[in-house]
């Protein structure tokens, strides 16, 4: 018997749970369950760092073969606005009966905020993507205020120099204290440093200079993240899929009303080595920074964390 394709795969995981929504995460980490024999051998290619790598890659696969997953089947409905993109299967709905709507002004519609845009200010997306962060990620997250900087260098002098959230991931918090010893000694890597540049929505007229921005404030970091509540269209959307190509930096899209569905669209490349002459610089001008690396430096010396340090 011939397998599914992962078009057929999720459309047949859609048709078993009709008018229910799924983004494509949700979708992945369903269909690599119900068909772990069909995933075993390309999860075993060393490209794959880890499970979430492994499971990203097939998220991306699902957002190019969307097309594909509606000739599958003409009851599958797929919706980008507001983003993440959902997937649906309407017993009652084909997609031939579905109408599309014309209007003079369609370029006027796309710049409609989403519900999420005309609530949340981008100050109130900090505390949400720690939350997120910490529950999701298991980071130890601090806000950079940009108003603690020193500005020594004159105005425009810092210009993209400190993202708005930086994290720590002690990698080594689970390990037996002789690895954690023989990693300290071979200085190795007991840590991860983490950085996050948060915008409210990328659109054709913010996303790159929103991404340059991110990629200039977490040069310095292993990872490094952009953040919005929403992607405008799919055009900006594969901007971004080919500035993260080239630059290493990723992409979530951060859920306000629901933080547990927002997705990890494009992961970041992960460099082995943080930059510590980058990092001194900020130090020197930012307080918080200053801060968040005191921090780090404990966790070095102790390998003890106090939640209550974090995620403020």
């Amino acid at each position: 018997m011939s397998r599914l394709s992962q078009a057929q795969k999720i459309v047949e995981l859609l048709k078993a749970n009709p008018n229910k929504k799924f983004n494509a995460r949700q979708i992945a980490e369903q269909i690599v369950e119900a068909y772990p024999e069909d995933y075993s051998e390309k999860r075993q290619n060393p490209r794959f760092a880890d499970d979430k790598a492994f499971i990203s890659q097939i998220v991306a696969e699902i957002g190019s073969q969307k097309d594909q997953i509606v000739k599958n089947d003409k009851h599958v409905f797929w919706q980008d606005k507001p983003r993440p993109r959902v997937y649906w299967y309407d017993p009652g709905r084909l997609v031939d009966d579905v109408l599309p709507v014309t209007n003079e002004n369609d370029d006027e519609i796309d710049d409609i905020p989403s519900i999420s845009e005309q609530s949340f200010s981008e100050h109130d997306l900090y505390p949400i993507l720690i939350g997120y962060l910490k529950s999701e990620l298991k980071l130890y997250c601090q806000r950079i205020d940009e108003r603690r900087s020193k500005n020594s260098r004159g105005n425009g002098g810092n210009q993209w120099l400190h993202p708005d959230i930086v994290a720590m991931q002690p990698v080594d918090k689970e390990w037996h204290e002789l690895i954690r010893s023989c990693v300290k000694q071979g200085a190795g890597q007991s840590v991860r440093l983490w950085s996050f540049e948060v915008k409210k929505a990328l659109s054709s007229a913010n996303a790159r200079k929103s991404f340059f921005q991110a990629v200039s404030n977490s040069s310095w970091a292993n990872e490094g993240y952009l953040v919005a509540t929403s992607i405008s269209d799919s055009n900006v959307e594969q901007e971004l899929r080919m500035l993260s190509a080239l630059h290493g930096i990723g992409v979530i899209l951060l859920n306000p009303e629901n933080p547990s569905e927002s997705e990890m669209m494009l992961p970041a490349r992960s460099r082995a080595e943080v930059d510590w002459q980058s990092i001194n610089r900020i130090l020197v001008e930012n307080e918080d920074f200053k801060d968040y690396i005191e921090l780090v430096s404990t966790y070095y010396q102790t390998g003890r964390v106090r939640a209550r340090d974090w995620n403020k």
